[in-house]
């Protein structure tokens, strides 16, 4: 159980970090992260978290699809600062996405502030901050 733990686990950070878009490309992912698994391993494990694909085809976790819809409707940009990520959204929205934000309860975010139209998510490292950001890009569908 341990192992399974530990492999969806590193799938939770694949997912939100890069654009799978198969379980194959995860699968070989998961390999190269040191994991030895099957596609039919991988498979379950999909099942089990409840990864979902976005229109775009790319897989996402069943508790950041909350965040995605409001992302990828109501944000407008997003830069970062060191640990420090700016995210500027449509007047009005920002409360509710920096609630979105804090419900998905993401690794090494520690928490976010809102305005009107502007979000301050603090990340615990200048990583974490870079990945939030890709996070955001990626909900976003901007690359």
């Amino acid at each position: 159980m341990k192992k399974r733990s530990k492999r969806q686990e590193a799938i939770r950070e694949i997912v939100r970090t890069k654009d799978i878009r198969t379980q194959r490309a995860l699968v070989e992912q998961l390999k190269a992260d040191g994991f030895d698994c099957t596609q039919a391993t991988v498979s379950r494990d999909i099942a089990d978290m409840g990864l979902r694909k976005l229109p775009e085809g790319v897989y996402v976790l069943a508790e950041d699809l909350h965040l995605q819809h409001m992302v990828s409707q109501l944000v407008v940009g997003v830069s970062r600062a060191n640990n420090l990520v700016v995210v500027k959204t449509q007047p009005g929205t920002a409360q509710g996405i920096a609630a979105a934000v804090d419900g998905a309860e993401l690794p090494h975010i520690t928490g976010s502030i809102a305005g009107d139209d502007t979000i301050l998510v603090i990340a615990q490292t200048d990583e974490d901050g870079m990945h939030f950001e890709s996070l955001v890009n990626k909900l976003r569908n901007v690359h």
